[in-house]
C-alpha cells in the first residue's frame, strides 16, 4: 500500500440522507487527484442508519474507514478519534451534511503542501440562516480572534486542513474543536485562510443553534488559560495571591502602627476586617496556584487517556 498522504475525518450523527451522496462526491472529487488519501467516519453514536449505509461502504470500499461510537460523545470526540486512526501526513477535516464540497480539497491540499500547518476554509457566500447560524458564528469568531490573537473569518468552518504531526500532538477535550487553530498556533504554527463553498442543507437537521454562542464563551476561557497559563499555573493565582497578600500586610502595618504609636483603638474598623481577609485570600490564592502545578504535571504525564468508547472499527 502507498504511504498515505491525506486523511479525510467525517464526523457523523445521525446523516442517514446525506452520507452515501457524501461518499460518492468524496470519491469524485479525490479520483481527479493523484492524492494517497484515507477517509475515516466517525459515527457518533447515531440513532437512524447512518451507521449502517457506511458500515456497508466500509467494508467494500478499500481506504474508506468507518470508527463507530457506543453514544454520542461530541464531535471533539469524534474529531480525536479520527486524529488517533489517521496516518497521513496532512489531516482535513469534512461536516458529514454536504454543505461542505469535497471539491475543495485539493485546493487546500495544495496550500498546505507549500508550508502551511493549518489552512482554514472560509465560508464567505453561507447558505444558512442568519439568526440562528450566521449571527452567533459571527459573534463567536469575533470573540475567538480578538481572544487568541488567530484572526481567522470562519472558525465554525470544519473544512480545515491540518499538519497530521502538529494536530496529533495535540489532544482535544470537552468543545474544543472549534479552538484547534488557536491551539496549534501556540506551538508557532503557519496559518493561511481560503474561501470555500458552502451549500444549502439537504437532508437532517443542524444541530447547532444560538445557544452555541454562550458554550463557545466558556470554552474559551478554557484556550485562554491553557494558552497561557497552562504549564504554569502558579504565575497567575501566584501573582494575584501575593498582590492580595502585600495589601493585607500593608494595610495591617498601618493599623498597627497606628494602634502602637498613636494609641488608636483599631478593634472595630473595617480596614481591620478587609485587612485579614486579603492576608487569608492572598495565602489562599498561592495555595491555588500550587495545586494547580501539581494538577498540571498529573495532566501532562496522562495525555495517553482518551475521551470516547469504541464499540468496532470497519474497514476493507
Amino acid at each position: 500500500m502507498s504511504k498515505i498522504e491525506l486523511s479525510i475525518i467525517i464526523p457523523v450523527y445521525n446523516e442517514e440522507g446525506n452520507v452515501q451522496e457524501l461518499f460518492d462526491r468524496i470519491l469524485l472529487a479525490m479520483s481527479k487527484t493523484k492524492i494517497p488519501y484515507e477517509t475515516i467516519f466517525v459515527d457518533d453514536g447515531s440513532t437512524d442508519s447512518s451507521s449502517e449505509i457506511l458500515s456497508y461502504i466500509c467494508r467494500h470500499h478499500e481506504g474508506f474507514i468507518l470508527i463507530r461510537f457506543r453514544k454520542n460523545f461530541g464531535q471533539t470526540a469524534s474529531m480525536q478519534a479520527g486524529i488517533d486512526k489517521s496516518r497521513g501526513k496532512y489531516i482535513c477535516f469534512l461536516d458529514g451534511d454536504l454543505q461542505n464540497d469535497p471539491d475543495d480539497i485539493e485546493k487546500l491540499y495544495t496550500k498546505a503542501s507549500k508550508g502551511y500547518d493549518i489552512v482554514s476554509g472560509w465560508r464567505h457566500k453561507r447558505k444558512d440562516k442568519f439568526i440562528s447560524r450566521k449571527l452567533p458564528s459571527m459573534i463567536a469568531n469575533s470573540i475567538i480572534a480578538k481572544a487568541t490573537g488567530v484572526k481567522l473569518h470562519d472558525y465554525g468552518c470544519s473544512l480545515k486542513m491540518y499538519n497530521g504531526d502538529l494536530l496529533r500532538a495535540t489532544p482535544l477535550y470537552g468543545e474544543m474543536h472549534r479552538f484547534i487553530p488557536a491551539l496549534i498556533s501556540l506551538k508557532g504554527a503557519n496559518v493561511a485562510e481560503m474561501k470555500v463553498s458552502h451549500h444549502p442543507r439537504k437532508a437532517g437537521k443542524s444541530k447547532y443553534g444560538i445557544s452555541r454562542t454562550f458554550r463557545v464563551i466558556l470554552d474559551l476561557i478554557t484556550v485562554k488559560f491553557f494558552g497561557s497559563f497552562s504549564t504554569k499555573p502558579l504565575h497567575i493565582f501566584g501573582g494575584w495571591g501575593m498582590l492580595s497578600f502585600s495589601l493585607g500586610v500593608v494595610i495591617s502595618l498601618y493599623l498597627t502602627i497606628l494602634k502602637l504609636f498613636f494609641n488608636q483603638s483599631i478593634g472595630s474598623r473595617p480596614l481591620l476586617s478587609l485587612g485579614i481577609l486579603l492576608i487569608f485570600l492572598g495565602i489562599q490564592f498561592v495555595t491555588i496556584g500550587l495545586i494547580g502545578e501539581f494538577l498540571t504535571r498529573i495532566y501532562f504525564e496522562n495525555q495517553g487517556r482518551k475521551t470516547y468508547h469504541i464499540r468496532e472499527i470497519i474497514e476493507k
